[in-house]
């Protein structure tokens, strides 16, 4: 299939990108023109000599083939951000599934144009004695104001706009008459939003393991000698990974590049920024949801003029446009949020290999629980492996406590609180130390367990657990095997045959209820809606205002709190038993995280873990911190259930009007690929199926899950679809693809 025609975007403006033009490609030009080149082309009823960027390319003209204009040139000389951000974009939709504008929309997140702020200054054009004489003028002819700007500028010969025509109350008529009169000229200065508070502290770097300096050197020496890569840190928590990220950074600035740091969520936002700021100073920049459109678009302009040299955010800020890109460091990088839920359904770890393989800039990946993907790849000599293991403080691991709940129950103790945790709380209290409760609240409502013997309604076919619909049906929601619930626990017979529901909010309360004298602070989702809640409960917690911090994942994730000296994790089991095969990788990751709050400063930590399930190896080896012990056995399974890393799995979802189109059209999908798999190929088919939730707003969601060894096989089976679609022009439905998703659907 040849592609002799080129979608071309006239003015790269943001609210311009959904309007491509279609252009012939003339035959000197086919082997040069990709997706991303800045062309010349003939605009408009008088043919205007433009230029454009190449956002596409097609076999067939979108209209009448003589009426399309043929692209002029290539602009050889426009290698620009712009440029390099539409190759990302279409590198996006190629591997991810999407449409071109989308992808556009995805890479340039501000989609309006602003009116850019402004800071007016008078300068006065007279010498001094030129200046009383005008004054005395005006006292004259009772130009009052006149004579006030003129007695303000005597001793200042420059002075801000809004000193004079606020404090001063001229007005600009008064200020525009003594500027034609040609003794004052005002000039506009262009500034750009900060969204950082200013902060004057600033802080050396502090001393390095030698560890530490070997990962920055290598790292550098590879960037010098043009071997540029991907490197996975994994340390254990407190063992000094930001110190690495800043050292690295340190060099980059050095050598004239900027550095992008992604977070995996805005609860790290502040402490992190803090950290970079103090050692950079106001030449870092945040990019977040919390920043308003105006203050987004102005750290987009500080970085593409080279204003800045590091941006911190989530995902979104993986599309900075910096000129002179050095590194990408994705810190926590196994966590979920680095995965787009929207389309194009990118991957910020892949997507920022692709960048940097464009801008020639390494990437640094670090965890103290690196994702199954990250290790796998990094044990099969694909990305450079470091390890950290050891915490810079001198400090030991803290002790970690696993309560068998069962055992509590039996006891009689019907408290979210075993009795471990309730003494090592009511110590804390007493020697003026702080307690982190973290509530492992990710798919409370997806299982059913029982509370006697830990039981958990499992599917026969997939090992993974039942979810419970409202109709009091458990289903599978990878082959669609369904059962009636039974009424009571098909292991021990017991009446206690239940779904967990639990809040944060209860679990204060239970708090106060419990420890009547403790100052408790909540961080969830409810309690950080306002623009700086984040900042105010951290900052709060960590200035020794509250004893006790109870909330969700938000609250274990990089934060170090040196007084933190206890972390209770309740209901350990709630992740663990999600209805997804990565639900054993998500217990071990957040259970890790959690534990490594308690004793990062001076005193001795302690964990307690509650579960019903003591003996299951997420927990076991959480517990003892051993990383390496649950990749073993974790891998064995991917590898025997041909799930990522070890083979790649794309999940296709339709989402349509009728339940009966869509479970037809997934079902006809799922015939088009087995009629065209090579014969002998090792592609699994499951499903189609009912979606998890099955109906969101009247719309009835199907899924189709295909594994395969190969990913570029399912990217080219996605290309076939997408090509099917096409031509069909379905209505009423929507068809997604998610590759190696990381929640099921």
């Amino acid at each position: 299939m040849s592609e002799n025609y080129a979608d071309v975007i006239i003015d790269i403006s943001h609210e311009k990108v959904d309007r491509p033009f279609r252009y012939r490609i003339p035959d000197k030009l086919i082997e040069k023109i990709t997706p991303g080149v800045r062309v010349h082309v003939p605009f408009g009823k008088g043919n205007k000599d433009m230029t454009g960027y190449v956002v596409d390319l097609a076999d067939k003209a979108d209209y009448p083939a003589e009426k399309i204009k043929e692209i002029a040139d290539i602009d050889e000389k426009a290698a620009t951000v712009e440029s390099d951000l539409i190759k990302t974009a279409y590198w996006m939709k190629s591997h991810y599934g999407s449409t071109m504008i989308t992808a556009l929309k995805t890479v340039l997140p501000v989609k309006h144009k602003l009116k850019q702020l402004q800071k007016k200054k008078i300068t006065r054009c007279c010498d001094s004695e030129e200046i009383e004489k005008l004054i005395a003028e005006c006292i004259k002819k009772h130009q009052t104001a006149k004579a006030r700007v003129l007695n303000a500028l005597l001793n200042e010969e420059v002075l801000p706009y809004s000193l004079l025509s606020e404090k001063l109350n001229v007005s600009a008529a008064t200020l525009n008459s003594l500027e034609k009169q040609g003794i004052i000229s005002i000039e506009a200065e262009s500034y750009f939003r900060n969204p950082v508070k200013r902060i004057t502290e600033r802080e050396a770097a502090k001393p390095l393991s030698e560890r530490q300096r070997f990962i920055i050197e290598d790292v550098i020496k590879d960037y010098r000698a043009g071997n540029v890569g991907t490197y996975l840190v994994h340390g254990i928590t407190g063992s000094g990974k930001t110190e690495v990220y800043l050292g690295i950074i340190e060099q980059m600035i050095a050598m004239g590049r900027q550095a992008i740091v992604l977070i995996p969520e805005i609860a790290l936002t502040y402490q992190t920024l803090l950290r970079f700021y103090k050692r950079f100073g106001d030449r870092v920049s945040v990019m977040n949801s919390t920043l308003s459109m105006g203050e987004k678009f102005d750290q987009m302009e500080r970085a593409r003029r080279g204003e800045l040299d590091v941006i911190i955010g989530p995902r979104s800020a993986l599309f900075t446009p910096f000129p002179q890109l050095g590194v990408i460091i994705i810190d926590e990088e196994h966590e979920n949020s680095y995965k787009s839920e929207s389309m194009p359904k990118y991957h910020a770890r892949e997507t920022a290999i692709q960048i940097a393989s464009v801008k020639s800039a390494s990437v640094v990946l670090g965890s103290a629980t690196p994702s199954m993907e990250a290790y796998y790849r990094a044990d099969k000599g694909e990305y450079k492996l470091y390890q950290l293991n050891e915490r810079l403080t001198g400090g030991q691991l803290p002790k970690v406590y696993t309560i068998d709940l069962r055992e509590e129950l039996k006891s009689g103790n019907r408290s979210i609180f075993s009795r471990k945790l309730k003494s090592l709380i009511e110590m804390r209290l007493r020697d003026g130390e702080q307690s982190i409760l973290f509530l492992n609240r990710r798919g409370y409502a997806g299982f059913v367990s029982c509370r006697a013997c830990g039981f958990v309604m499992k599917c026969p076919h997939c090992d993974v657990s039942l979810s419970e619909h409202r109709n009091g049906k458990l289903v599978c929601h990878y082959c669609g095997y369904e059962e009636i619930r039974p009424p009571k626990c098909p292991s021990c017979g017991s009446k206690y045959l239940l779904g967990f529901k639990a809040g944060t909010e209860q679990i204060e309360e239970s708090v106060h209820k419990e420890f009547p004298d403790a100052r408790v602070l909540r961080m969830d989702a409810d309690s950080t809606k306002t623009k700086e809640s984040y900042e105010k409960i951290l900052s709060a917690f960590a200035d020794g205002k509250a004893d006790i911090l109870v909330g969700t994942q938000m609250i274990v994730k990089g934060h170090d709190f040196p007084n933190v000296t206890l972390v209770g994790i309740l209901a350990a089991d709630l992740s663990l038993n999600q209805n997804d095969y990565r639900a054993g990788e998500r217990t071990f990751q957040l259970l890790t995280q959690a534990a490594g709050r308690a004793g990062r400063g001076s005193k001795p930590g302690e964990v307690v873990i509650q579960t019903y399930q003591p003996e299951h190896y997420s927990i076991v080896h959480a517990a003892n911190q051993d990383y390496e012990g649950f990749y073993a056995e974790e891998i064995v399974y991917r590898e025997l259930l041909q799930y990522p890393p070890a083979a790649h799995m794309l999940a296709i979802l339709a989402v349509a009007k009728e339940e009966e189109q869509g479970r037809n059209v997934m079902e006809h999908f799922a015939s088009l690929i087995k009629e065209r798999l090579d014969l002998g190929e090792a592609l699994y088919v499951i499903g189609p199926t009912q979606a998890a939730v099955s109906k969101i707003n009247d719309l009835y969601r199907h899924v189709l899950y295909l594994k395969h060894s190969d990913y570029e096989r399912l990217v080219r089976i996605k290309d076939m679809l997408e090509a099917y679609i096409k031509e069909q022009d379905y209505k009423n439905i929507s068809i997604q693809f998610d590759f190696d998703p990381m929640n099921t659907y």
